[in-house]
């Protein structure tokens, strides 16, 4: 901001600078040009004059023959004029020769107007941009630093009008987000920790059972057959307690780790469609990965708008990244009240076999060797679309894989 006042100010200064030497320049030609045409144009006056019949009436009536002589009149000592004018006799008679002053022409004035209206445009101009550009720019420049020193807390200043109104908006709903995010995970963690404490301190009553049964029977401390049956069936009961707590455990890792939330609207497909073209044309075209989508009819469907852009954003990157880098498409198709957006992608080495587990959390499949990632990416398709009362499904026809999204149409 501090740098562009200085600007600002710069070409203020220039103009200035240019009007001044301009006008003095303009003002310098006009007045040896003006005053040298009004003593020619004078001298001539009065050689005609001194020629001429010497009535009042001629005398006065000659300056129309000159354009630099505005009028002629008879002397007048008490008369005060502050108009340009020089005295002149003729016949024994003084006459006032009025003409056009060069300080008092049309063209320094307009220029002197011109230079007054670029200037107040000029200075309205640099004042609308750092207003309505420059100073929310530099409040996103300060959210961007606070949000990577994560502080979350501190609010946007929204603009009531302006170029960047909707972003600044857009801003602080992810500044928003992010803070919400924040809270849940830091709530979500402390469940966590809360749990695996309680859990933890939970098996140890049964482990302590588990090590007094073993030490018991390793000491042969029960010589009655019935009594080691009932260690044994205590041993058994007790892991089997074991087991139920390791498996809330895990349950408990596994259960909404993402929690993402869905808010269902009625929404066009070409909605959906338009946003996957704009960014995956582009991405696709500089990866030289050809990239289709066959023509659709256009509908009303039922869903998180938002949220099934990203279940399909994240259908695309798992083409590209397991697929040979040749062809990926989309289609869309009908089936009894739904949507069916398949992508297929050329190159699949995922055995048939795999495709059932390709939706669990964590699962990489045996085409991912040595390509990175977290097993998650259509875990999240699966999330989304059973929230959004739909369903995603792959198959597997060599050498293509397809992914199918199922949305509910109205």
């Amino acid at each position: 901001m501090n740098k562009f006042r200085k600007i600002a100010l710069l070409v203020l200064v220039l103009e200035l600078a240019i009007f001044v030497c301009s006008y003095f320049y303009i003002k310098e030609q006009s007045t040896t040009g003006t005053n040298g045409m009004v003593r020619v144009e004078i001298k001539r006056a009065l050689d005609e004059a001194r020629k001429g019949s010497g009535t009042e009436k001629e005398i006065l009536g000659i300056a129309k023959n000159y354009p630099h002589i505005i009028s002629i009149r008879p002397y007048d000592e008490n008369q005060v004029d502050n108009r340009a004018y020089q005295v002149e006799e003729i016949g024994g008679r003084l006459y006032r020769f009025y003409y056009i002053d060069s300080a008092s022409q049309p063209g320094q004035k307009g220029l002197l107007f011109t230079f007054i209206a670029v200037f107040i445009v000029t200075g309205s101009l640099l004042l609308y941009v750092a207003r309505t550009i420059l100073r929310p720019f530099e409040n996103i420049t300060q959210l961007t630093g606070e949000l990577a020193k994560g502080n979350l807390s501190r609010p946007l200043k929204q603009e009531k009008s302006g170029y960047l109104k909707q972003f600044l908006w857009s801003m602080d709903m992810l500044r928003e987000q992010l803070e919400d995010n924040k809270r849940r995970e830091m709530e979500f963690a402390k469940e966590k920790k809360s749990l695996v404490l309680s859990l933890a301190h939970d098996i140890k009553t049964p482990l302590a059972a588990i090590d007094l049964y073993t030490k018991a029977l390793e000491d042969n401390l029960y010589t009655d057959e019935d009594k080691k049956t009932a260690a044994l069936h205590g041993i058994q009961k007790n892991k089997e307690d074991i087991r139920e707590y390791v498996n809330r455990i895990v349950e408990a890792s596994r259960e909404d780790f993402l929690n993402q939330e869905v808010h269902m609207q009625e929404v066009y497909l070409s909605d959906v469609i338009a946003p996957i073209k704009r960014y995956y044309q582009d991405k696709l075209s500089l990866l030289n990965i050809s990239f289709s989508i066959e023509p659709y009819q256009n509908c009303l469907i039922r869903c998180d708008e938002d949220r099934l852009v990203e279940a399909i954003q994240n259908g695309m990157e798992n083409a590209i990244k397991y697929g040979d880098g040749k062809k990926i498409s989309l289609a869309v198709s009908e089936e009894e009240d739904c949507k069916l957006i398949s992508i297929t992608n050329t190159g699949c080495r995922l055995k048939e076999t795999e495709v059932d587990n390709v939706f669990d959390s964590f699962y990489r499949g045996s085409n991912a060797t040595g390509i990175p990632g977290s097993g998650l990416g259509l875990y999240i398709c699966r999330d989304l679309l059973h929230k959004m009362d739909g369903e995603v499904f792959a198959r597997v026809t060599p050498p293509l894989f397809h992914l199918t999204f199922v949305v509910r149409k109205i």
